[in-house]
C-alpha cells in the first residue's frame, strides 16, 4: 500500500509518502523554529497559522520527491492527537479532504504510537519490547506487545523531559529550542561539577518528575553573583543533562528488568540527545539487553513515522469516518482502533 502520511501536532508541518509501512519514499518537514524562537516556546495560534500556510506546499513536495501523484496514493494516515488542537485540525482537515475527494481510506493515529514504532522502519525489532517516549510534550514508558497493543507503565507527573531542557536553556539565555543547545554545551563540560537532584529515582515506580530539576537549576542560577557563562555554563549544561539522562535511563532499565523485557526502544525528539544515547547503550550492555534508536530524522516530529501503524490498520480493513475529530489529550493505552 502506498500511503500519504500527514503530521501537524505541534510546530512541524510534515508530509511523507511511505510504501508498505516501511519504505520511505519522501519525508518533508517544514519547521517553525524561527517563528517561535523569539518567544522561547511554541505559540499555539502562530503554529496553527503556519500549518495552514505550509500544508499544501509540504504535501506537494512530498509527492514530487516520491515521484508519484495523488492518483497513486492508496490511503491517508494522519495524526489525530494528542497535541495542539488547532495545529492538529489543520492536518486532519486536509487529510479528510484528500480522502473524500479521492475516495481513499483514512486512518487517524496517535502521535506517540508513531514515535514508538518509528524504529521498525529501519530495524527488525521483535515484540514485545519496552518503549521510552521522550519529547517536548511527553515522557512515558510503554510495554509494546504489538501494533495497537500498548500498556503504559510510567509517565511524567509534571514537565516532560524535553520541556525541562527547553526551559533550562531559556533560563540561562541559550534560546529555543534548548535541547540541542544544552547537548552541544554538555559535551564540553564537567557532568559532575554541580549536584542537581534526581527526582523519583529511588521510588518504587516508573514515573518521572522534572519540575524539581528545573527549579534546582533556577535556584542555583539565582545564588550566583553574576551571569553564568564560559566554562561555568558548560558545566551547568553537562550537570543538568546528566541528572535528566540518569533518571530516564535508570528508571527505563529498571522497568525492563521487572517486566522481563530485553529490548528497549527510545523514541521522540529527546532520543537525539547524545548523552541519552550513550548512557542507554552503556546500561543495555550492563543489563545484557538491546537498545534501539530511530535515526535522527525519525526522532523528531515527522510524518513518515505514521507509516507503520497506518499500513497495519488500513491493511486490516479499518476506515476512519469523515467526521473524525482531533483529540488534544489522548491516552495511548485507550487509543483503541482509529
Amino acid at each position: 500500500m502506498l500511503l500519504l502520511c500527514i503530521e501537524s501536532s505541534c510546530d512541524e508541518t510534515s508530509a511523507a509518502v511511505v510504501r508498505d509501512g516501511r519504505q520511505i519514499l519522501s519525508n518533508v518537514i517544514a519547521s517553525q523554529v524561527d517563528v517561535h524562537a523569539r518567544y522561547g516556546g511554541v505559540v499555539p495560534e502562530l503554529a496553527s497559522r503556519k500549518h495552514v500556510e505550509a500544508i499544501s506546499v509540504v504535501i506537494g513536495e512530498a509527492l514530487e520527491r516520491a515521484g508519484v501523484d495523488l492518483n497513486a496514493i492508496q490511503g491517508v494516515a494522519v495524526t489525530r492527537g494528542p497535541g495542539l488542537v488547532g495545529a492538529l485540525l489543520v492536518g486532519l482537515s486536509t487529510a479528510k479532504a484528500i480522502a473524500f475527494a479521492r475516495d481513499l481510506p483514512l486512518v487517524g493515529l496517535h502521535h506517540i504510537e508513531g514515535h514508538i514504532l518509528a524504529a521498525l522502519m529501519e530495524q527488525e525489532i521483535a515484540f514485545p519490547y519496552l518503549a521510552l517516549a521522550v519529547s517536548g510534550g511527553h515522557t512515558h514508558i510503554y510495554r509494546v506487545d504489538g501494533i495497537g497493543r500498548y500498556q503504559g507503565l510510567g509517565r511524567t507527573l509534571d514537565d516532560a523531559s524535553g520541556e525541562a531542557f527547553d526551559k533550562v536553556a531559556k533560563l540561562v539565555g541559550l534560546g529555543y529550542p534548548g535541547g540541542v543547545l544544552i547537548d552541544r554545551l554538555a559535551a564540553q563540560g564537567n557532568p559532575d561539577a554541580i549536584d542537581f537532584p534526581r527526582p523519583l529515582l529511588h521510588q518504587d515506580n516508573f514515573d518521572f518528575s522534572f519540575s524539581g530539576i528545573k527549579t534546582a537549576v533556577l535556584n542555583y542560577v539565582r545564588r550566583q553573583p553574576g551571569p553564568i557563562e564560559g566554562e561555568h555554563l558548560k558545566d551547568l549544561a553537562a550537570s543538568f543533562q546528566k541528572a535528566v539522562v540518569e533518571v530516564l535511563c535508570r528508571k527505563t532499565w529498571r522497568a525492563a528488568r521487572e517486566t522481563g523485557l530485553e529490548r528497549v526502544v527510545v523514541a521522540g525528539g529527546v532520543a537525539c540527545n547524545s548523552g541519552l544515547r550513550r548512557m542507554m547503550s552503556e546500561m543495555a550492555a550492563e543489563n545484557r539487553g538491546q537498545v534501539f534508536f530511530p535515526s535522527p530524522g525519525l526522532c523528531g516530529d515527522n510524518a513518515a513515522m505514521l507509516g507503520v501503524a497506518g499500513e497495519h490498520y488500513l491493511a486490516a480493513g479499518y476506515r476512519a469516518p469523515l467526521d473524525l475529530n482531533a483529540v488534544a489529550s489522548w491516552s495511548l493505552d485507550r487509543a483503541g482502533i482509529r
